[in-house]
């Protein structure tokens, strides 16, 4: 079935460059609106009906863990029956109460490709998506797994157009021919990795166990050299927390229009 493709979310980082908060907790643990972005990434995915998450730990791996063993509780009102073993009743339980998260612990130095590699054992089928835990976006998740199987080749990636300057995507036919890792000279009109991949399978061979294998340079480089990466162009909303100002940024719009909701109440 289509709805149990497995949701890889990047989470084990440090996020050094949103130190106010990270201190504290990892990155995608920072909150907007209450919630964590983290949180705002899985309930997207679970609209379009995915909601088999695998979850690569890293940095305060313990926050993380504590919050979602303690989700249905602290998400509901309760009853406590002291006069029975463990008895809890719950009310208005959440909507996630169809979420399967596997936590893996990656490592605490690993850099983003070592950690998707490490969970490949929990990869039972042919495909599986991947995207990082500190960007949102109204992006049609079930258009982007019907282009991945209409093309046949390795990966996907959405490409998006922001204000900004992350990892550029050179463009032919809707076949990403080169990989560049944050031009200097970007400019807003081409298109930049926003994440939200897919891939088949075969993705892990391109990947080691070393702690230094970074997914944006050689692993995705050489995957757009053997012309097996495609592009599903975005031209709607996305927007990372790379910043307190980003932050700062998602946080106002939740509170007036956070175009990323997708999702109903």
């Amino acid at each position: 079935m289509e709805q149990d493709i497995p949701v890889v979310i990047l989470c084990g980082g440090l996020g050094t460059r949103i130190k106010e908060e990270t201190e504290t907790k990892p990155k995608p643990m920072i909150e907007i609106g209450g919630k964590p972005i983290l949180w705002h990434i899985m309930k997207m995915y679970s609209h379009y009906g995915f909601n088999n998450f695998i979850l690569c730990l890293g940095y305060k791996k313990d926050v993380i863990k504590n919050y979602f063993l303690n989700h249905e509780i602290m998400s509901s009102d309760i009853t406590l029956d002291f006069s029975a073993t463990n008895k809890i009743d719950f009310h208005n339980s959440p909507s996630e109460k169809s979420w399967k998260i596997t936590l893996v612990d990656t490592g605490d130095n690993a850099m983003t490709g070592t950690r998707v590699k490490r969970i490949e054992k929990f990869i039972k089928g042919d495909t599986f998506m991947l995207t990082y835990g500190d960007g949102v976006s109204n992006v049609n998740i079930s258009d982007v797994i019907k282009f991945h199987k209409s093309h046949g080749k390795i990966g996907t990636v959405t490409g998006v157009r922001p204000p900004s300057r992350f990892g550029e995507l050179v463009i032919k036919d809707n076949m990403v021919v080169n990989f560049t890792e944050k031009p200097e000279d970007c400019k807003d009109q081409r298109f930049i990795n926003g994440g939200f991949f897919v891939f088949k399978k075969e993705f892990f061979r391109y990947l080691d166990d070393n702690d230094s294998c970074v997914l944006e340079k050689e692993p995705l480089q050489n995957l757009s050299k053997d012309g097996n990466l495609m592009v599903y162009k975005h031209t709607g909303f996305w927007q990372c927390m790379d910043t307190y100002r980003d932050w700062l940024l998602l946080e106002n719009m939740w509170k007036s229009n956070p175009a990323w909701k997708v999702w109903g109440a």
